[in-house]
């Protein structure tokens, strides 16, 4: 397969739907197997996860931002199934409640990078988005979103040099104007 978001995504029924799609079929297959194992390793903690949502359509992130329920008015990491939302699971329901640290530990394990710290914990974020994970280093995205680059199958967003360099070397401030997310917290998280 040439690049799962051309050649599957671009061509899923749901690709310009607003409702929340949660299928992990629609997340690139080597995202999909770590975040298998994230949850496989939550639940052998005894901890209870689901996936929330995985694709999102530039509709639903629109609805989302009119709702008030995100900063984000463009669509970011999920739209190229790289990322999805993680969220534990009360009563046979979705919570956002609680500490997430555990995610962040589970995700790095597996080669994922954490909303919580977006992968460079010693820099400080204003924005948290303590149930997101994502297969795409923050230095990667306006590649990604410029349909320059799309991680092959061996991708590891923590041996990317890129990454590395830019989270020794920008200051907070200037991080956050990259990922292209403004200051604030995610109402979600």
């Amino acid at each position: 397969m040439g690049n799962f978001y051309l050649d599957v995504i671009g061509k899923d029924p749901r690709f310009d739907s607003a409702a929340r799609v949660s299928d992990p079929s629609l997340l690139e297959p080597t995202t999909r197997k770590l975040v298998e194992s994230v949850i496989s390793a939550a639940q052998q903690m005894g901890i209870a996860i689901m996936i929330y949502e995985t694709y999102r359509s530039q509709d639903r992130q629109q609805e989302l931002f009119n709702q008030g329920a995100t900063k984000l008015r463009a669509v970011g990491v999920h739209h190229y199934g790289l990322a999805c939302d993680i969220v534990r699971v009360v009563g046979g329901e979705p919570s956002w409640k609680g500490d997430f640290s555990f995610l962040g530990q589970l995700a790095q394990s597996s080669g994922l990078i954490w909303g919580g710290d977006w992968g460079a914990p010693d820099i400080k974020h204003s924005f948290v988005d303590s149930v997101h994970v994502q297969r795409c280093t923050v230095a990667r995205q306006g590649d990604l979103f410029a349909g320059t680059w799309y991680p092959d199958d061996v991708y590891n967003p923590y041996d990317d040099a890129q990454q590395l360099f830019t989270a020794a070397m920008i200051p907070p401030a200037r991080a956050e104007a990259i990922r292209g997310r403004p200051p604030a917290k995610n109402k979600r998280a």
